[in-house]
């Protein structure tokens, strides 16, 4: 390991007047003094221009060294010379290795520690430098810049790895939710089909019932009849078993006795189970069966849209605003600070429509949003920021046109219609009590857009109406 090293006097003393440089020059022999102390020696002492040092003959001007100028200056400034030499020192790697000086300089264009001595060479030369401490102190700037910059992207990766974290944990609520959700409403269709399939069987059953029963006494009536001819045959076999006159006698009466009473024995029609009626299409029937306890409702709610202050019903069709704000990823879906929510499906073709429950709400915008609005800054839900939607707001009526546009209703809405045709780019208001129009935008629909609801009262959620469906047969 390098010893550590006391600085010479002479790297900042004149070594003719042992005094800090002033205006300090550098002969040819490397050897640098005060420009006035050089002068006086070469005057006075009658010398051929020779080092004071080493005696080496100079025929050259002496060169002014600006830098070893510039670096006596600033150690006068900071400290004085005495305090200065006696405690500065450097270790064996701060020397030149060309010319043991210690590495004073830097050279801005070669971007290497230089002594003064390196200043003075062929490479160096004409070169911009610096003291060290200038170039250290602009070196600890650029890392302190790096440092800065590499502090603030780990602090961006720190934030992204804990919103990864979140997401997963809310991943995991998201699945617990769909779980739920699925298993009630598979129950719901497992009870309805269970009953279903009961009622079935128990039609079946009194079918099975009422057409036994009949086929039984259709049976007993058949016995009696049976018995009873029965009963005849055996008296008219004893009478041809008989000899003589009594035969005659015994004629006499047999027509009367074989001619039977009783129709003769028919099967009724209808006596079977008409099991066509139980198994024919018996899906499409179940499926009718259904339409009492199935809702369609044309727009779901996109929950990973939704701002973190809305709660959404468990069935996606409501909305409603509220004091609190959830523990929600900001995932770039999210609308946030704005309190808006998309429907899950868009549309870029084909008419669409759906009904909106307001009920009482006093702050509401309904409507379709494009798919590039802005969901993370907080913008009017008007035409040019991606937005074709109707206003409700202190107690009167706007379209998100830019400026808003007043509207004048007859009466005030409860619910809204939407009617959306992308093809023919309108997206058109009306109030469904009597078909009412309210407003209509011409606008051509050149990317996706959504179903857009935004919620600023907590008095009554939005909520998207359900449609009434049928199932039905359609002859070819």
């Amino acid at each position: 390991m390098a010893g550590r090293l006391s600085l010479p006097e002479e790297d900042l003393t004149c070594p003719v007047c042992c005094e800090i440089f002033r205006d300090p020059v550098v002969l040819k022999c490397s050897h640098s003094f005060c420009a006035s102390c050089l002068q006086r020696y070469w005057t006075q002492g009658g010398r051929n221009r020779d080092c004071p040092l080493c005696r080496a003959r100079s025929e050259d001007d002496p060169v002014p060294s600006l830098t070893l100028k510039n670096l006596c200056e600033s150690v006068q400034e900071t400290e004085g010379l005495e305090e200065t030499v006696g405690d500065l020192y450097c270790d064996a790697s701060d020397m030149c290795p060309l010319h043991g000086e210690k590495l004073k300089l830097f050279c801005l264009l070669d971007k290497e520690p230089i002594c003064v001595v390196c200043h003075t060479s062929r490479r160096h030369k004409q070169h911009d430098c610096c003291p060290i401490s200038e170039a250290v102190g602009d070196a600890k700037d650029k890392l302190k810049s790096s440092l800065s910059s590499l502090q603030e992207k780990r602090d961006a990766f720190e934030k992204m790895k804990k919103t990864c974290e979140d997401t997963v944990a809310h991943i995991q609520l998201q699945v617990q939710f769909v779980e739920r959700q699925t298993h009630e409403e598979f129950q719901r269709l497992h009870s309805f089909l269970q009953a279903e399939e009961a009622a079935r069987m128990e039609e079946l059953r009194e079918e099975e019932e009422q057409k036994s029963l009949a086929m039984r006494q259709k049976i007993e009536e058949m016995n009696r009849n049976i018995t009873s001819i029965s009963e005849t045959i055996r008296g008219l076999e004893e009478d041809m078993a008989l000899e003589g006159i009594s035969v005659l006698n015994k004629c006499k009466t047999a027509p009367e006795r074989a001619n039977c009473p009783f129709d003769d024995p028919v099967m009724a029609p209808g006596a079977l189970i008409d099991v066509a009626k139980y198994v024919g299409s018996l899906s499409f029937h179940v499926w009718k069966s259904m339409n009492d306890i199935i809702r369609y409702t044309p727009v779901t709610l996109d929950p990973n849209t939704a701002a973190p202050w809305l709660v959404l019903s468990d069935d996606l069709t409501s909305v409603r605003d509220s004091d609190d704000k959830q523990q929600l990823p900001d995932n770039p879906e999210r609308f946030d600070p704005d309190t808006g929510v998309l429907g899950h499906q868009g549309f870029t073709s084909g008419r669409h429509a759906w009904d909106v429950s307001v009920g009482d709400n006093t702050a509401w915008v309904v409507g379709v949003a494009k798919e590039s609005v802005l969901k993370k800054e907080k913008v009017s839900s008007v035409l040019k920021n991606g937005y074709l939607t109707v206003y409700f707001y202190h107690k009167m009526y706007f379209a998100g046109t830019s400026p808003l546009t007043r509207l004048s209703l007859k009466r005030n809405l409860d619910r809204i219609r939407v009617q959306l045709d992308c093809d023919k780019g309108k997206v058109s208001f009306y109030d469904p009590h009597d078909n009412t129009l309210v407003y209509t935008f011409k606008h051509p629909i050149t990317e996706m857009v959504f179903p857009y609801f935004w919620v600023g009262c907590q008095k009554c959620p939005l909520k998207v109406e359900p449609l009434e469906v049928s199932v039905c047969s359609q002859s070819i």
